[in-house]
């Protein structure tokens, strides 16, 4: 039963990304939703930069969270 749990964990963890490009959104050019406005400051705040960008599109957005999630101190190591 325990190893059966520890297959399944390492099967969830080795599985291929499915999302899309932020460019193939249907949506990506649209401005960017005010959650993802937010969560910029946000880790923006964390990384230590000001954010200041509110011409961004959705997929623009989406890179830059991409971008700083992966130089905030609180995320550093987590996945998506």
């Amino acid at each position: 039963m325990a190893s059966d749990l520890l297959f399944i964990r390492h099967m969830k963890n080795t599985e291929p990304e499915l999302q899309k490009d932020p460019e193939q959104w249907k949506t990506g050019d649209e401005p960017m939703t005010p959650a993802q406005r937010s969560y910029l400051e946000t880790l923006a705040q964390d990384v230590g930069e000001s954010f200041d960008e509110d011409d961004l599109t959705k997929a623009e957005a989406s890179k830059r969270i991409e971008e700083l999630k992966s130089q905030s101190p609180r995320l550093k190591g987590e996945d998506g």
